[in-house]
């Protein structure tokens, strides 16, 4: 099965390259030669800073921190800003650039997820501490503005992670009770953190009750989302919230 697997996706990538060449998204200069790679080139892949699992973060929230520590030492490495949010720990597949910041913003207009993302995100899941998690649950989308894309793309990135690890997928407990504003770009943290105050809720505390809950989305910027989603699943009765993002903000 694995060798038909290969054939075909042989097959594919040849196609990709002379049939049907796509422009890579993140450079708009080389082709994307394998599907595994879409929607960016081999080059744009390699430039980009993903986690592989042996970089030093803090602990709690996955921001770089520079430098090497021994193993043991990690679990203690802290930035110290991420004190006050509710999530015991986030991570993601690297940071908000190059190929990977393609790859979301591709998520964002067409609900598609690339085998390589797909990838990266089922390998974060299964590293400490996120392979605490006993639940999948996907940051939610305020029901206009999903009415309005037509998908979430944080949906659709946790239950493919759920199939992929074998836990629990729910796309329904947590909700976005408020509307928040659309062009939230160029918020600074104060302003990001006051825009989710009181945004989420939880319809069915049972299903989140004693679990450790996984918290989907798509970019993780200054904490706010997750440390509003974080608190209203803990309020709900989770024993715990871990976050995974594709990406993070530089």
């Amino acid at each position: 099965m694995a060798g038909l697997t290969n054939t075909i996706d042989r097959l594919f990538d040849a196609a990709l390259a002379l049939v049907y060449p796509q422009a890579c998204a993140a450079c708009g200069v080389r082709g994307v030669e394998r599907r595994a790679d879409w929607p960016a080139c081999a080059e744009c892949w390699d430039a980009t800073r993903l986690f592989e699992g042996g970089e030093t973060l803090c602990w709690k929230c996955g921001a770089p921190a520079g430098g090497e520590v021994p193993e043991e030492v990690k679990p203690n490495v802290r930035c110290r800003r991420c004190e006050p949010e509710a999530f015991k720990a986030a991570r993601a597949c690297g940071l908000y650039e190059g190929a990977l910041r393609a790859s979301v913003l591709g998520l964002k207009r067409e609900p598609f997820i690339p085998p390589r993302l797909s990838r990266m995100l089922r390998e974060a899941a299964r590293r400490a501490p996120l392979d605490e998690a006993t639940l999948v649950v996907p940051v939610p989308l305020h029901r206009r503005r999903e009415r309005e894309r037509g998908f979430n793309q944080a949906a659709l990135l946790a239950s493919s992670l759920a199939k992929n690890v074998g836990l629990p997928f729910d796309a329904w407990s947590l909700t976005r009770l408020a509307h928040s504003e659309r062009h939230r770009a160029g918020m600074d943290a104060l302003a990001r953190r006051e825009s989710v105050e009181g945004a989420f809720g939880v319809d069915r505390p049972r299903l989140v009750g004693g679990q450790n809950v996984l918290l989907v989305d798509d970019v993780f910027t200054t904490g706010a989302t997750a440390d509003a989603c974080a608190r209203a699943l803990l309020d709900a009765g989770a024993r715990a919230v871990f976050v995974l993002t594709a990406a993070r903000a530089v």
